[in-house]
């Protein structure tokens, strides 16, 4: 068989088992990218090559320290504020929720925030005697907006920084102004959207005041500890480019220092970390490299450029409004490992910098289109489906097409007024 051929059905085999779910994913990417060795596409060595141990150990640096963080309650203990300051009101609580939600996500990846926000507004929504969907579909958009804000709030930016040599302060630089944008107009749109289901019965509202935060935070010296080391990562990621160092030795140095200092056990501590997510990576950069090496991805470049006519304006505004829709049909996590070298052939033939930001809002934003369509979205989907509040794909639907739709219009006059 053709070794073309041949790689194209190994890709649409992994990637229809991604979207289905009808195997793990992480098993999916696993099966695919072996499958490329063992029929000979990559050699081992060369597939070993590929993988971008940045992405992976940026990804896994930042999962310990997330851990460790949640580990001293001072999540719980934002969110419990958060309902203190909202005065026991649904929708003041809501916006708090999806201000916190939201720039924790650029501050720690967003699938880690959403799994420590949930219980508390499981808890908050049982206080107040109304459903919890309302918060937690505000919360999976919210943690969409705010993660495509930095190089490290969502995976998606983790690959582009990396693949594109983008250090933190130039994402952050180009992603967040946007991201507080469209934040902003998502906030306006929450009380249209939600309004309703937000009323609580007479006699149900919460007692604010009664909530005791005493007991949330459970060690203090650890939590002052993991601060300072959060605190030096967050400077290595800013001065990366002065000190020379990639995003992922800061994060696994900040890492390290914080299971020395913190006294914590390695052991219970790695156990934490997301192996599947990163396996998943792993099996995903050998199966996209596979793709560029017999040419696919150069055929799927050329064709956007005679689509568009090699016009950049009519290129960028394609790669972003074609990412926001394929990223709610297939997670966005696969989708942007196979568009970034692409991106990469197109930008042989064009200024490439509209591209990767057309690339990045497209996969982050679009990621809320569905249930399906970030890893965000899945993860709090389960969480709400065992505590017995099953978010369905059609009522989550309801609210994020309305909003992925003006996210993605406000990202197209973003990109076009700022690089176009």
């Amino acid at each position: 068989m053709n070794i073309t051929i041949l790689t194209g059905i190994i890709f649409l085999i992994t990637y229809s088992l991604i979207v289905t779910e009808r195997v793990h994913r992480t098993v999916s990417a696993l099966l695919g990218g072996l499958a490329i060795i063992l029929f000979g596409v990559l050699s081992q060595e060369h597939a070993f090559l590929v993988i971008d141990w940045n992405v992976i150990f940026l990804l896994a640096g930042m999962m310990v320290i997330a851990h460790i963080l949640s580990e001293t309650g001072i999540f719980q203990w934002i969110a419990v504020q958060s309902v203190r300051v909202g005065k026991g009101d649904p929708f003041r609580i809501m916006v708090i929720l999806i201000f916190v939600t939201a720039a924790t996500s650029a501050l720690l990846d967003n699938v880690t925030i959403v799994v420590l926000v949930v219980p508390v507004t499981l808890f908050v929504a049982s206080s107040l005697r109304i459903s919890p969907l309302p918060f937690l579909i505000a919360e999976i958009l919210a943690a969409n907006i705010g993660g495509a804000a930095t190089l490290v709030g969502d995976p998606p930016n983790i690959l582009i920084g990396s693949a594109a040599g983008i250090d933190f302060v130039t994402f952050a630089a180009n992603m967040a102004p946007i991201s507080m944008i469209i934040l902003l107009a998502y906030i306006g749109l929450a009380r249209l959207l939600f309004k309703n289901e937000l009323q609580v019965a007479d006699g149900n509202t919460l007692d604010f005041r009664a909530l005791d935060t005493s007991e949330l935070i459970t060690d203090r010296v650890l939590l002052r500890k993991s601060l300072v080391v959060m605190s030096g990562v967050l400077l290595g990621f800013l001065l990366h480019g002065v000190l020379h160092l990639e995003p992922a030795t800061v994060a696994l140095t900040g890492a390290t220092v914080l299971m020395l200092w913190g006294r914590n056990d390695p052991h219970h501590v790695l156990r934490e970390v997301e192996w599947s997510t990163l396996f998943f990576f792993i099996g995903l950069f050998i199966l996209v490299e596979a793709l560029v090496q017999v040419g696919i991805i150069e055929a799927i470049a050329n064709g956007l450029l005679r689509l568009t006519d090699g016009n950049l304006q009519y290129t960028s505004m394609l790669l972003l409004w074609l990412s926001a829709v394929a990223s709610g049909i297939v997670d966005n996590i696969p989708y942007t490992a196979t568009m970034i070298p692409v991106v990469e052939n197109l930008g042989k033939v064009m200024k490439i910098e509209p591209l990767w930001w057309s690339l990045a809002l497209g996969a982050c934003l679009g990621g809320n289109a569905t249930m399906v369509g970030a890893a965000a979205n899945v993860v709090v989907a389960n969480l709400a489906e065992k505590s017995g509040h099953p978010i369905s794909f059609g009522q989550f639907l309801r609210y994020s097409i309305i909003v992925t739709f003006i996210s993605i219009v406000l990202a197209s006059v973003y990109v076009w007024m700022r690089y176009l």
